[in-house]
């Protein structure tokens, strides 16, 4: 069931229709609903009746902003899935509160964020996290036009809340400060146009550019990596709607000196965002699974929503603690932290101390040792273990089959496999190959551990590697497909060629082909 009917809700309607899934609609406007119901041959309900009806089991609402929070409540009472379009409320706690239902109930919350649906950025998003852009410097994000002008929200809330919800997707963590400076040109209370500055704990900088009083569209999206630069521009033909540029920057005598590089078009699967959007949610409803803009993810981005529209009306950066209380309730009474914006299934099992981070995922029957860090963005299980003093960079997945002895680092987007040789359309879970990284390894970034492979202790695999087969304790690894080039001491030292770490003074000793041991420290230099 669809409620609302009008500007954007007829758009819901159409695409629920042509996926089979409309039952019925719902609006005030008796003409409106009258002529929707004609036209795709479908009831018009009572609002009232229809949540009370046992055969609807979920509901899509894009009525005005200000009724999201009051029909959403009702819905989720009557035991429904839900979506609804942006924002989920007006205010972080009614929406905090919503969250926290829908969660209890067991039921489907999912926001209308629809470009983190659009074909282009879900490319964009895999470029990041397969590292082909290196480490994020710099986002922005233009959304411009000439009207829809709007009285009831200002442009920091009816064009936004799309592009937050795609930085804090790419960036993987919420901001720690919020700036926004606005213009008021056609009503004195309600903002035109806004720029909105955002600092990142990863040193990442963002702002994101709207306004409705703009001589032409521009819906533009750039990320600047250290690596390499993408652009995904929604006024472009879909052969030119995401570029990736590799540019670059080399030091020449003490001066940067830019290299640039011609822009490659990305191939995309061409496909309307909004059917996809919606068959993600019927998807979500049917499989029990989080979606991908759920009701946390919404809540993050009201959060910096609220910072922005508090910054526009003071003057004042605001740090993000202030709305969401992020980073300075890391010590709650649990022996242990998970993130708000985190989600850890049942029957999961975390050590003291242990701090699980920014949109975080632990599936069931996982468990974390003590002393743990997790990661912005990491996605552990089901029925994964991980033992104490592990760290997990940002964009990191560890899989069933994958097991972390203690003190194991991952880089940034380091990839576990679990089959050799999967399809899309083939189910191998019976193939699963087991993964042991042992004590003390360190897996740099962008590597990628082949499964069925032993990584010993206190291995080191450099960044982008690609690990085929078992390595030797203490072996240093490198290339494609990774080799042996050396060794490391506990430290992570690459030892000298007399095998002595320089950091510690231990010494090591060859004891057959790829295989090494530390000399007892009681035991005389030979």
């Amino acid at each position: 069931m669809v409620a609302g009917c009008g500007y954007w809700g007829a758009n819901l309607v159409r695409n629920f229709a042509s996926l089979g899934a409309l039952v019925g609609i719902v609006d005030e406007n008796v003409t409106l609903a009258s002529q929707t119901s004609s036209k795709y041959a479908v009831p018009v309900l009572d609002w009232q009746n229809a949540l009370a009806d046992r055969s609807i089991d979920a509901v899509a609402i894009a009525t005005p902003a200000e009724s999201h929070a009051r029909l959403v409540g009702q819905a989720l009472a009557a035991g429904k899935h839900v979506f609804v379009e942006k924002p989920l409320a007006l205010q972080r706690e009614p929406a905090a509160k919503l969250v926290a239902d829908a969660e209890g109930r067991g039921l489907t919350l999912m926001v209308g964020h629809l470009l983190q649906y659009h074909p282009a950025f879900i490319e964009m998003r895999a470029l990041v996290q397969q590292g082909r852009l290196g480490r994020l410097r710099y986002i922005y994000s233009n959304r411009l036009n000439l009207g829809k002008v709007r009285r009831e929200e200002n442009i920091l809330w009816s064009f936004a809340p799309h592009d937050i919800s795609m930085i804090l997707s790419l960036a993987g963590e919420l901001p720690t400060s919020v700036h926004t400076e606005g213009s008021f040109h056609l009503h004195p209370a309600i903002a035109d146009s806004t720029l909105m500055h955002m600092r990142f704990a990863s040193g990442i900088g963002a702002h994101i550019y709207v306004s409705w009083l703009h001589p032409f569209k521009e819906q533009k999206l750039v990320v600047v990596g250290d690596q390499a630069m993408a652009v995904f521009d929604d006024g472009e033909q879909w052969d030119r709607k995401l570029t990736l540029y590799s540019h670059s920057i080399e030091w020449i005598n003490g001066r940067p000196e830019p290299k640039k590089a011609v822009g490659e078009p990305v191939a995309l699967l061409q496909a309307e965002p909004l059917e996809q959007e919606c068959s993600h949610f019927l998807s979500s409803v049917a499989s029990r699974s989080r979606p991908r803009t759920d009701g946390r993810e919404g809540l993050a981005v009201l959060g910096v929503l609220e910072a922005g529209q508090r910054s526009l009306e003071s003057g004042r950066t605001i740090e993000i603690e202030e709305i969401v209380g992020a980073t300075k309730a890391a010590e709650p009474a649990a022996d242990h932290f998970v993130h708000p914006s985190a989600v850890v299934d049942n029957d999961v099992r975390i050590g003291k101390g242990t701090r699980v981070w920014h949109f975080s995922h632990v599936l069931k029957n996982s468990n974390i040792g003590a002393d743990c860090v997790i990661g912005q963005n990491a996605c552990i299980g089901p029925d994964v273990s991980i033992g104490s003093r592990c760290k997990l960079q940002n964009n990191v997945s560890i899989y069933p089959g994958v097991t972390l002895e203690d003190g194991v680092f991952c880089g940034p987007s380091c990839v576990f496999t679990n089959v050799l040789n999967p399809r899309a359309e083939i189910e191998r879970k019976n193939e699963f190959r087991p993964t042991l990284v042992k004590r003390g390894a360190t897996i740099g970034a962008n590597a990628t551990i082949v499964c069925g492979s032993t990584v010993g202790e206190y291995a080191l695999i450099a960044a982008g590697a690609v690990v085929t087969k078992d390595v030797p304790g203490f072996a240093l690894m490198a290339g494609v497909p990774a080799r042996r080039i050396g060794w490391v001491g506990h430290s992570g030292e690459r030892l000298t060629k007399d095998l002595v770490c320089p950091r510690e003074g231990r010494r090591y000793r060859e004891v057959g082909p790829d295989k090494l041991e530390e000399i007892p420290a009681t035991e005389k230099a030979s």
